[in-house]
């Protein structure tokens, strides 16, 4: 899903500046929210093991340019589901920076435009995660269906905006029309892989579930809401 240099450029980076940040600002406030739930200690390690998660997805794993972006196993619902929702989306964007940073300097310029790509998304499953998932379901306890619906979404998410990035940033034509039916069509597949990843995660998950995880993993992994 990274978008390429060049894509959105010039005073178009404005809108990618203020979705960032409004994507930023509601993270801070899930993110106080789930402070005051646990601790600050038991906060920043999930961030840093998002983080980490996150360059291995994106460092580690197999991925490809496809048209107009890369198709990468990003795999945030899994994150979103050992973790939670703020912490998640801190160490996505954590993740991200730093493989950046270190490994992918070319990609900087397009730090906001990738962030906005990857935490929107996972805000939407966020907002509808009580819709899909019953309250009284623990997420180790969920069917391939409901992390598939998740996955949907999500996966859906980051296609979505990786095409609107790509027509705001170059314009509506058969050429820019061409580069993200081609990702679209390659990125389905992570849609199909990853409600397998989150399913076995979670059984792992649910093996331990007797130790005292609750400064590790979000709340809702071993209880329901």
């Amino acid at each position: 899903m990274h978008i390429e240099p060049g894509v959105v450029d010039g005073a178009k980076m404005v809108f990618a500046y203020g979705t960032a940040a409004a994507a930023g600002g509601y993270v801070a406030k899930l993110a106080f929210e789930d402070i005051k739930r646990t601790d600050p200690v038991s906060f920043l390690t999930k961030i840093g093991m998002g983080a980490v998660g996150t360059f291995i997805f994106f460092e580690v794993l197999p991925h490809f340019p496809v048209g107009i972006s890369e198709v990468h196993f990003i795999l945030g619902t899994t994150l979103f589901l050992l973790l939670g929702a703020a912490p998640a989306a801190m160490g996505l964007a954590l993740g991200l920076l730093l493989q950046g940073m270190f490994f992918a300097p070319s990609d900087l310029p397009m730090f906001f435009v990738n962030v906005t790509t990857l935490l929107v998304p996972l805000l939407t499953i966020t907002a509808l995660a009580n819709r899909l998932i019953p309250r009284d379901t623990a997420y180790v306890d969920l069917k391939y269906g409901d992390v598939l619906k998740l996955s949907a979404m999500y996966q859906g998410g980051v296609i979505a905006w990786v095409a609107f990035w790509a027509f705001y940033g170059q314009g509506v034509g058969a050429e820019t029309f061409a580069a993200v039916g081609t990702f679209a069509a390659a990125y389905a597949m992570v849609i199909l892989i990853e409600p397998i990843a989150d399913l076995a995660v979670l059984a792992a998950a649910k093996t331990v579930r007797g130790a005292k995880l609750a400064g590790v993993f979000t709340q809702r992994l071993y209880s329901a809401a």
